[in-house]
């Protein structure tokens, strides 16, 4: 087993940074027309539903799968959701399902190795530093979508 040789940043503010970015995310979602959650694109880039399947089909799974050292295919868009409401209910319960899990890992878990999705084997907090990376990567692409509807998105900073 590995040994930490400095700690930056605590579980728990993680946890919370995460969350904070999670509640960003979903004021993004909400901020959408629903036509054109469904529909919207530029540039061939999918749609803001879509990038939703798939922030949907990593965090809890991949969360569940380190927690539980199961190792599972990526799956996406398995449920046909068809409302934006719709994602948004599962948004929360994710939301969840996430502390749920992150309550289960222990500071030594952050150092293991773990094959994400049987494709990616990286230390946990690798995978939890993508799971992250991911999601403001494409909350950036619905920002730029929100702009060419004529919305303002919210403020980047404001995590609350």
């Amino acid at each position: 087993m590995k040994t930490l040789a400095a700690q930056v940043i605590t579980p728990e503010d993680l946890l919370i940074h995460w969350q904070g970015h999670r509640a960003l995310t979903r004021r993004v979602i909400e901020l959408f027309p629903e036509k054109d959650f469904f529909e919207f694109s530029i540039g061939g880039m999918r749609t803001f539903a879509k990038l939703t399947d798939e922030l949907l089909a990593i965090a809890v799974p991949g969360l569940k799968g380190i927690v539980t050292k199961e190792i599972a295919p990526f799956t996406e868009g398995t449920e046909k959701l068809i409302f934006k409401a719709q994602y948004l209910e599962k948004w929360d319960e994710a939301t969840a399902e996430i502390n749920k899990y992150w309550e289960k890992l222990s500071i030594e878990d952050f150092n293991e190795n773990f094959n994400l999705f049987g494709q990616y084997e990286f230390p946990v907090i690798q995978n939890i530093l993508y799971f992250l990376d991911n999601e403001v990567h494409h909350r950036g692409q619905g920002y730029v979508y929100l702009r060419a509807l004529g919305i303002d998105p919210p403020f980047f900073w404001e995590r609350q």
